[in-house]
């Protein structure tokens, strides 16, 4: 335990939270929604994001008025990076795979960490529709449903089953990059899975499901519960470059352990430096 704060306490609450912001989903899963872009074409929110990452917010700052919040519809309209100081920070995305949201798909999830000192000390992966709760405390190792979990025990990427999200090419300087990493995975692996959430797609690393894991674009509050929940099921979390993950701006690889970690390095910089195959169209269709 921080000597200082009581994460005890700090996980009873946010589990709580967690659990009732669950019961929204559920009941909203099925109905119609308001669905607006971010920006871009395909970054949705729903008036359910908001109501959830407004409520989170509201009961944890009355509780803990001196702590700081990160949350993924607050920062949208600061438009700005968030920043991460040693004050204890609640980073929360309150639906991670929104357009699975809209389009009914089960895989969705509302994700919670909390930081203190830089470091998470809590990780809660929650998807309600489909009853996993995913959870795990520094130190004290990752659960499904308060049952331990841990990472696959695989040691060889032609062995492994990855997960990436393709939809990443939509964005025009990704387009390249992510194309000939997946064929590269394609060639060199068991196969690709898709799920359209980071957050719980992390988590099945956690759980062994899948070896391993590779996204690029998305923010502090897709990665940071699940980065522990992986580290404390015996996976690592890295940079796509093979150094130290930046939470801030996250390039992931996360896999079941370091030697898959470092394999997908050395195929990613390979795959990079390959010469665009021309009879794959790299162009966006609109």
């Amino acid at each position: 335990m921080n000597e200082s704060h009581n994460i005890e306490e700090y996980y009873n609450v946010i589990e709580g939270l967690v659990l009732n912001a669950g019961k929204v989903i559920e009941s909203a899963i099925g109905l119609s929604k308001r669905v607006e872009c971010k920006g871009i074409d395909w970054d949705f929110v729903t008036e359910y994001d908001r109501m959830i990452e407004d409520d989170l917010r509201k009961q944890l700052l009355k509780l803990y008025p001196q702590h700081k919040f990160i949350g993924e519809e607050m920062n949208a309209k600061s438009n700005c990076l968030p920043i991460l100081t040693d004050e204890p920070t609640w980073i929360v995305d309150p639906i991670d795979g929104t357009t699975n949201f809209v389009h009914r798909c089960p895989h969705v999830c509302i994700s919670v960490a909390l930081s203190i000192n830089k470091r998470m000390e809590i990780g809660i992966v929650y998807n309600p529709l489909m009853k996993q709760f995913f959870s795990a405390k520094r130190q004290k190792g990752a659960f499904l449903n308060g049952r331990p979990i841990r990472t696959s025990k695989i040691t060889t990427l032609s062995e492994s089953l990855i997960a990436m999200e393709p939809w990443i090419a939509k964005i025009e300087n990704c387009m390249v990059t992510i194309y000939k990493r997946m064929h590269a995975l394609i060639q060199g692996t068991h196969g690709i899975r898709t799920f359209g959430t980071a957050a719980l797609t992390l988590c099945y690393v956690a759980m062994g499901a899948i070896e391993a894991y590779h996204i690029e674009g998305v923010e502090a509050w897709d990665v940071a519960a699940g980065k522990l929940i992986i580290e404390e099921a015996g996976g690592v979390t890295i940079d796509s470059s093979g150094g130290e993950l930046d939470l801030i701006t996250p390039r992931v690889i996360a896999a079941c352990n370091r030697q898959i970690a470092d394999q997908l390095v050395d195929l990613f910089k390979s795959a990079d430096l390959e010469p665009v195959n021309k009879s794959l169209s790299l162009k966006r269709i609109n």
